[in-house]
């Protein structure tokens, strides 16, 4: 059976679902950026008769029927209508109520019968079956005016960026086995209304600033964590309904914390009930990713790309999300992307291996964001060299905002794994990231990918005893947040799990219940978010050559690094210094930028948080060197801890005093007073040398710790480069 066309909406004309000839123009030119309001399942009023309108795209097909429980899932029983020109097919179904399960049933050109979910479905089934749902997203009552105004008026640049991503089904569940126990599925999941109290509170508490969720879109398969997608448009029904998900969104503003999507573009899913083959044809697809078995996206219809890029400002129109991580940039930017085999590349017609229309529709799906909504984030995912990624399309760059540093990632993990006597010939892994540090606006991610498939988890890469394990960990999160650039951590990294990350588990609370180390951890990731939060200088410059210099990038020999970070005024500045050694020093000198009184306030070694407690509790001083030192003019004296990191702000004017010049002898003295003087003094010198001695004897031995100690060598001054600057990046849709 062949349905009719139609050239006209069967709605009536005016109304806000009507499908106009300019609505199907712009889907095929791939620029309907607001499809979603019109294709998919709406409430609709036809002919006087409440009910659901269905439309769904599907070309060069012989029919198309909706089939669901309310028409016992006849085949035949509810025929739709295509139009004229577009390919897209409508049908209207009187009396359904919210929550019908309904499908698509498509007549492909050989006469199949494919079961189709809505692509622009806003709920579904839960897993694991796989019906749409009809909802409609009007009439939530937004209560989040306050955070909307502020991020409207604000940059998020020059505020603190600290993200804490999560895996909802596994941040932590409900006991499901007999007297509370967790059973062998891992427990029942929370609700998004449960997330909204718990996690909110959870995030809020621990001082992070936003909260990053691996994919919510509708996904079949558990294990893929969220990244092979059949439902775009629908936040998955594991956790609730969709305005139980704004919900859970308006929390986390309500209580300052901003929301991120990740959001996989780069391809989805081939169960027979999502996109794949979705006309009996490649539709949506245009080919099989060589390594991760879903399917690419055919970036050359432009059906397509309005349906991405609509998608995209759907999450942020509906459910008032702050920002999105585009997942795999690098697998769309490239023709020949986890191709080995030179037989198999394809190239542009320039010879190259960039593919020109993915290019193309990353820069749009940019620029349109920027130009509906300025003041979200975008972010890529890309894990090569690609150059000007957060450079504006109009400048030669792709227009996100921000960029994960992998480099940074696998160099720093690889040197934190490092045992310590092999550390200084590996030096340049911690230095080498302020070489290219600005040319971007990068995000330092300890994401999900490093704690999985047997990388291990973050403590178990740490050499050394228990202590110096937890140490290392200290010194790794400090390292990471007084370096240039947004910060971005998987949930468990607070708490030093020696386990890698599993999905269908919790996470194990219980070692903050049980043991101490794991608790002062977690205690210390706290307050170390709090200081980035608190300290200006660490993020108010976090992506300009300005806010940052360097004091010793080049101290390998004993493993160590200092630094200043720049804010806006001189009064927020920071001297960092981190010791990547067990060596314990009782007296270190550095340099510092400015004369002054320096007061330590933050040290990763405090016993608080476990460590040894070697911190500097009074003031220093700086005083004037005669021959720079680190190239500065002013020096202090400081008090080094094993394996953590110490971090200074001037206070005030410096309370030096320089030691006054000798007396000269009177010159009227005789010989014999003289003699007798000078045996005197002779005498008292010698008991001053015993004494000494045995004070640096008993000074010696009290000072030893559990790490071993190390005296304290004067570092050679050295004159401290800069990284190069580059010039500032704007993404698209800011202000130049």
């Amino acid at each position: 059976m062949t349905a009719q066309s139609t050239g006209t909406s069967i709605v009536p004309a005016g109304s806000t679902l009507e499908l106009t000839h300019d609505d199907l123009y712009l889907l095929g030119m791939g620029k309907w950026y607001k499809s979603y309001e019109k294709m998919g399942a709406h409430p609709a009023k036809v002919d006087g008769q409440n009910g659901w309108l269905f439309r769904v795209w599907a070309p060069e097909v012989k029919s198309v029927h909706i089939v669901g429980d309310f028409n016992e899932w006849d085949p035949q029983a509810t025929p739709m209508t295509e139009t004229e020109t577009g390919g897209v097919w409508e049908g209207f179904v009187p009396d359904l109520p919210e929550g019908a399960l309904y499908k698509y049933v498509i007549e492909t050109d050989a006469g199949e019968l494919l079961y189709k979910a809505d692509p622009y479905g806003f709920w579904a089934q839960v897993p694991p079956e796989t019906a749409s749902r009809t909802f409609s997203l009007d009439g939530y009552a937004w209560k989040d005016g306050t955070w909307m105004r502020s991020r409207s008026r604000g940059d998020h640049m020059k505020k603190p960026l600290n993200i804490y991503e999560v895996h909802l089904g596994s941040w932590k569940r409900h006991p499901s086995g007999e007297e509370g126990e967790m059973d062998a599925n891992g427990g029942d999941y929370y609700t998004y209304d449960e997330l909204s109290d718990e996690l909110v509170a959870y995030v809020k508490d621990m001082n992070y600033t936003h909260v990053e969720l691996l994919p919510i879109a509708e996904h079949p398969f558990d294990g893929s964590w969220g990244y092979q997608v059949t439902g775009y448009y629908a936040p998955t029904s594991r956790y609730g309904n969709p305005k139980q998900f704004m919900h859970f969104v308006e929390s986390c503003h309500k209580a300052g914390i901003g929301v991120i999507l990740d959001w996989v573009p780069g391809g989805f899913c081939k169960d027979a009930h999502g996109l794949a083959t979705f006309n009996g044809h490649m539709l949506y697809e245009k080919e099989e990713h060589p390594d991760w078995g879903t399917l690419k996206f055919n970036l050359d219809r432009g059906q397509v790309r309005s349906f991405l890029i609509s998608n995209a400002l759907y999450w942020f129109d509906m459910y008032h999300i702050d920002g999105i991580r585009v997942d795999g940039v690098t697998s769309i930017l490239y023709l020949n992307f986890g191709i080995d085999d030179p037989s198999q590349k394809k190239f542009n017609s320039k010879g190259t291996e960039e593919d020109f229309t993915a290019i193309d529709f990353v820069r749009e799906t940019n620029k349109t964001v920027g130009e509906y909504h300025p003041d979200v984030m975008m972010i890529a995912e890309e894990s090569t060299a690609w150059p000007l990624v957060t450079y504006p399309p109009e400048e030669g760059g792709l227009g996100f905002h921000y960029k994960w540093d992998m480099g940074w990632m696998h160099d720093t993990l690889h040197y934190m794994q490092t045992d310590f006597p092999w550390r200084p010939g590996n030096h340049r892994l911690l230095t080498f990231s302020l070489m290219y540090a600005f040319n971007e606006n990068f995000v330092l991610a300890l994401s999900h990918d490093e704690v999985v498939h047997g990388k291990c988890s973050l403590i178990r890469r740490m050499p050394g005893d228990w202590w110096r394990q937890f140490a290392g960990m200290r010194a790794l999160a400090f390292y990471q947040m007084t370096h240039p650039g947004a910060k971005h951590n998987f949930m468990g990294n607070e708490l030093a799990t020696f386990i890698e990350w599993r999905y269908y588990e919790e996470l194990q609370w219980f070692l903050v219940d049980k043991y101490e180390t794991h608790r002062d951890f977690h205690g210390y990731v706290r307050e170390l978010n709090n200081f980035y939060r608190q300290s200006k200088a660490l993020w108010q410059k976090g992506y300009a050559p300005e806010g940052f210099r360097w004091i010793d990038a080049d101290d390998s020999e004993q493993s160590i690094i200092s630094f200043v970070r720049h804010g806006d005024r001189p009064v927020d500045d920071l001297v960092v210094l981190i010791n990547f050694d067990p060596a314990t020093y009782q007296e270190f000198k550095v340099g510092v930028p400015r004369e002054g009184d320096y007061q330590e306030v933050f040290n990763t070694d405090s016993t608080a948080f476990g460590g040894s407690g070697v911190v500097n509790e009074s003031i220093v001083s700086s005083h004037p060197e005669p021959e720079k030192w680190n190239g500065c003019d002013q020096s202090i004296t400081i008090k080094v801890p094993p394996l953590a990191g110490v971090a200074f702000r001037r206070v005030g004017k410096s309370s030096y005093v320089p030691p006054k010049p000798p007396r000269k002898r009177a010159a009227a003295k005789g010989k014999a007073a003289a003699k007798t003087t000078k045996a005197k003094a002779a005498k008292k010198t010698t008991a001053k040398a015993a004494a000494a001695k045995g004070a640096a004897e008993k000074k010696a031995s009290a000072s030893s710790t559990a790490a071993p100690a190390k005296t304290a060598s004067r570092p050679a001054a050295k004159k401290a480069t800069p990284a190069k600057g580059t010039r500032s990046k704007k993404a698209a849709g800011t202000e130049e």
